[in-house]
């Protein structure tokens, strides 16, 4: 697919790369319009949402229809030529312009009823548009300096939404945290900024990473480096990355539109800045080792955490961590444009789970009880793995194993895993005729929708994003030992009944529902780092009077 064409190319072009940008405009004066009074049930706000929405899907169909047909002829105009660069229209920020606009219209519609008859509704309404701005800012920027301002922004206004009920305790746990991670997430990228610009002479993006792809054959310099690891920093304190997750556990205390507005380009900001800059990433292997042994780790820690959760909105952030996980690990496999895809199908999903938590536990108990579970056995369990595995040679065939990368058949691998797990569900003896049947269907669907999904998000991205490189001896190494990891860990998911009887089980259900104590770890970290800052300090200053 030719390349969605960007703001230096022709007038038609140019002026449609324009149209995206009003979006995150109107809602930055929605929300600076929300403080002007309570607010309540704010129609202004809603309809600025809805009009950002509108003008991202005109953007991405008008780009498609350009990039299909042609730009025309002509030039960006005069008096517009001081926003040349300033903004990218390209797939990827077409793509996450179309996702955060879209759940942020749904979250500030769902807010305007679910705070409704607050006092403080208009303020929330206001932060809650100013953050959606900045998203939308941050995923068009075309320049360091935009990217780097939008970033920070966008943390700032959501650690006033982390703060709507400043009496809860928890809360302002939370955002302690948040702040911290934050403010990391910001240096190591004001960093890597920084070293780019000194590298390369230019702070826009597009021409830094056509720079990047230029010097890939030869490899990049100390300075690109170190930039690449600084990146990969700020990605994994965005996203709340093991150890640094602990934040994104503890936000319940926040109004439930807050969890969901976190998958509109916020909690997930870590991996498209990993995606913006994929050339200068290919230019660091270690980095990338890096990426997917800690997203590895972060996947398998955060689901296996969220089985042991009793609370829905909980157990939806630890799941969430597990996601952000799988991202970072994809960009570490170099599979970019499947990171894409992620983002793009989880935050969908999720913000949505998120808004409908609240009737969760009335839907699933108002569901019929079909009688006793089936529990597969050792047998069923292995023959469903076998099944699993010839469902994905036999798809993989259809649509050419030869024309993907090692990287991308190990991930479908990994999928096939959990296609194993649905399975053996159907597979056990005592699982009626219907429920194999429907497994079997599942399984089949699920994995043509991935190599079909697989080849979508190539497709589209083509010219934008590089190809993922052939894996070298550590890329081998660290394929093998993510596959593997996730092997043992479907199986001993799909055999937990066979086991979990056993006192050890018990013991690690309740490490596993701690957390491993990583956070409770942070904490004391956290507490003894404040003291020491207090008692540095010195004693309050006495009250005047």
């Amino acid at each position: 697919m030719p390349v969605l064409p960007s703001l230096d190319g022709p007038a038609a072009a140019s002026l449609l790369a324009l149209l995206p940008v009003l979006a995150p405009l109107l809602l930055l004066l929605a929300g600076f319009a929300a403080f002007a009074g309570p607010g309540l049930r704010p129609r202004l706000q809603v309809r600025a949402a809805e009009g950002a929405a509108l003008l991202s899907l005109f953007a991405v169909l008008g780009a498609a229809g350009l990039a299909a047909f042609g730009a025309g002829d002509g030039l960006l105009p005069p008096a517009l030529a001081p926003l040349d660069g300033l903004f990218m229209a390209d797939a990827v920020s077409l793509v996450m312009l179309l996702v955060v606009s879209s759940i942020g219209w749904a979250v500030l519609r769902f807010s305007a009823s679910y705070l409704d008859g607050e006092a403080r509704q208009g303020a929330f309404t206001g932060w809650l548009c100013l953050t959606l701005a900045s998203v939308l800012f941050f995923v068009q920027a075309g320049t360091l300096s935009g990217l780097v301002l939008s970033w920070i922004a966008a943390s700032l206004f959501l650690q006033k939404l982390l703060l709507f009920y400043p009496e809860r305790l928890p809360a302002r746990r939370a955002a302690r945290k948040h702040a911290l991670m934050a403010r990391l997430s910001d240096g190591a990228l004001i960093g890597a900024a920084l070293l780019l610009y000194m590298a390369y002479g230019t702070q826009e993006i597009g021409a830094l990473s056509a720079a990047a792809r230029a010097d890939f054959a030869g490899g990049g310099g100390a300075a690109v480096i170190l930039a690449a690891g600084l990146l990969a920093l700020a990605a994994l304190f965005k996203s709340a990355q093991f150890p640094a997750h602990g934040w994104l556990t503890e936000v319940m205390d926040t109004p439930t539109p807050v969890s969901a507005l976190l998958h509109a380009g916020v909690v997930n900001a870590g991996g498209f800045l990993l995606i913006r800059f994929a050339d200068v990433m290919l230019l660091a292997p270690g980095v990338l080792a890096a990426l997917v042994l800690i997203g590895g780790f972060t996947a398998l820690f955060g689901s296996l955490v969220m089985l042991t959760q009793p609370a829905v909105k909980t157990s939806l952030a630890w799941s969430t961590i597990a996601q952000m996980g799988f991202m970072i690990f994809q960009c570490g496999l170099a599979l970019f444009p499947l990171a894409l895809l992620h983002i793009a199908a989880h935050s969908f999903y999720k913000a949505h789970a998120f808004l409908s938590s609240g009737s969760a536990v009335e839907n699933v108990a108002a569901i019929k009880k079909p009688g006793s579970i089936a529990v597969p056995n050792g047998k069923a369990v292995g023959r469903a793995f076998l099944i699993a595995l010839v469902i994905f040679a036999a798809t993989g065939a259809l649509f050419g194993f030869e024309t993907k990368s090692p990287q991308a058949i190990a991930l479908g691998a990994i999928l096939i895993f959990g296609v194993a797990y649905l399975l053996a569900q159907g597979l056990a003896d005592a699982a009626p005729r219907l429920l194999t049947q429907r497994t079997a269907l599942y399984s089949l669907a699920a994995t043509a929708g991935y190599f079909t999904l697989q080849a979508g998000a190539e497709w589209l991205t083509a010219g934008t994003l590089p190809a993922t490189p052939a894996p070298g001896p550590l890329e081998w190494a660290l394929i093998a030992l993510a596959v593997l990891s996730f092997a043992l860990t479907a199986f001993a998911q799909a055999t937990f009944p066979l086991w979990s009887a056993h006192p050890a089980a018990a013991g690690l259900r309740v490490h596993l529902a701690n957390g491993l104590y990583a956070n409770a770890l942070f904490d004391r970290l956290l507490g003894s780092w404040r003291m020491n800052e207090q008692v540095n300090a010195g004693p309050p200053a006495p009250k005047k009077g």
